[in-house]
């Protein structure tokens, strides 16, 4: 597998594997996180520059956001972060299915680039959560999103 910057001509793509993304969630018991049409064509335009995609003989098995910047929604959360020194974030992570593993390949590709990393998930969003354990992430706390305190802070040093 190999990660890769996405471009314009891959947006279509992104929308669709978000929109498979939102399914799943949904058929997992996740039925909140990721509506009213969120990610937003508009959004991902906006963040393509950060937005890589995972890629296996060709086709894309893994879509995510990936910065070394501050998330706003970070800074004050009802816990503790590990640490309080320069972090990158990690958003967006969705799997197409097709390659066993790929959202891990993504996050430990991730913590190569910059090794103290910052992400959050929903609080029913169980699946996320397993794969944060899996990735040595730990939980620091739970802070508010979009009127709701269901979201759970990870990090990764």
């Amino acid at each position: 597998m190999e990660i890769r910057k996405a471009s314009f001509k891959d947006i279509d793509e992104i929308m669709q594997i978000y929109d498979h993304a939102k399914v799943f969630m949904r058929e997992n018991g996740n039925k909140d996180q990721w509506e009213d049409g969120y990610p937003g064509r508009k959004l991902i335009e906006e963040g393509l520059d950060r937005t890589y995609l995972c890629v296996e003989n060709g086709r894309t098995a893994c879509v995510f956001y990936y910065a070394a910047e501050e998330d706003e929604d970070y800074r004050q959360i009802n816990g503790r972060w590990l640490n309080e020194e320069p972090y990158a974030v990690v958003h967006r992570v969705a799997s197409t299915g097709i390659v066993k593993g790929a959202a891990v390949f993504c996050l430990n590709w991730a913590y190569e680039q910059t090794p103290n990393l910052r992400m959050d998930t929903y609080s029913d969003n169980i699946p996320m959560q397993n794969l944060l354990k899996k990735c040595g992430f730990q939980y620091c706390g739970s802070f508010e999103r979009l009127g709701s305190e269901k979201w759970m802070a990870y990090q990764k040093v």
